[in-house]
């Protein structure tokens, strides 16, 4: 199982949760939010989920920015999951390094709440450095469950659905990182 990031009181606060207020909370309100960090098993890498807080109306932990830092603090990488109005974007709900320390995943629910039935899952390559959707190494399949887990050394386990539009039946996928990274197109330059 993969690990959920630290969650409280979500309905008691504005600083917390994934719903919209019912009014907005004054500017600057949310300073005590903490990103969630991930240390990779060999502590080269440091990924850091971060709350995006575009929307006074928007919880902040709503949309996420995924940074991959080295153990000296430098940015390696970093992809932003925030829409411009803090509502139509995404946010991390469970994130784990593979044993390996190859590959960061995660996987994420929609901020605004279209497509409840989706989690895209994205992972990040330390040796190509290249943030890659799941999705496009399952033949653009969807992912139906935020749960996942890493088997040894980096084979990626998750569920999508047997057939395409048929919420009802999951089914298991596994999928190796790495042979699945070398298939992958190359990034545009």
């Amino acid at each position: 199982m993969a690990s959920a990031l630290p969650r409280t009181a979500f309905a008691d606060t504005p600083c917390s949760g994934h719903q919209l207020l019912s009014q907005p909370r004054p500017q600057g309100s949310c300073k005590s939010v903490k990103r969630s960090t991930f240390t990779s098993p060999d502590k080269t890498l440091i990924a850091s989920v971060q709350a995006v807080d575009k929307s006074l109306n928007a919880t902040p932990d709503m949309e996420s920015n995924v940074v991959i830092r080295s153990s000296a603090g430098a940015t390696v990488a970093s992809k932003n999951y925030s829409s411009p109005g803090g509502a139509n974007g995404y946010y991390v709900l469970n994130a784990k390094w593979s044993p390996d320390s190859q590959y960061f995943t995660y996987s994420m629910m929609s901020s605004g709440g279209h497509s409840p039935w989706s989690f895209p899952i994205w992972v990040y390559s330390a040796k190509k450095k290249l943030f890659a959707s799941f999705s496009d190494m399952i033949g653009g399949s969807p992912t139906v469950s935020g749960d996942f887990t890493i088997a040894e050394p980096h084979t990626l386990n998750a569920s999508t659905w047997k057939e395409p539009g048929d919420l009802t039946d999951k089914v298991p996928v596994s999928v190796d990182l790495e042979t699945a990274f070398d298939k992958l197109p190359a990034p545009p330059k």
